[in-house]
């Protein structure tokens, strides 16, 4: 399990405030988003994907590329499935 320690700071009411500019608090919060929201050995949907985000903020597009760009979640080539890769 990775280092969450601040990551409560980003969330008001369990919903997320502002996703981080920083690359290093970004992972951060990428690591715990993949880490509550997604199971392993799992496939999901986009639309799974975009549902899951939304329970903690709006931006669930900006989110979901961050996700995939930082290899938390995989895509399948043709985009139709994500799979959390770690």
């Amino acid at each position: 399990m990775s280092d969450n320690s601040g990551v409560a700071a980003l969330f008001s009411r369990g919903r997320l405030t502002a996703i981080p500019r920083k690359a290093v608090r970004r992972d951060q919060l990428l690591a715990h988003l993949t880490e509550t929201l997604f199971e392993m050995d799992r496939e999901y949907t986009e639309r799974e994907v975009n549902d899951a985000i939304l329970t903690v903020h709006d931006d669930f597009s900006a989110l979901r590329r961050y996700l995939v760009e930082a290899g938390w979640l995989a895509r399948a080539k043709d985009g139709s499935t994500y799979r959390r890769a770690r």
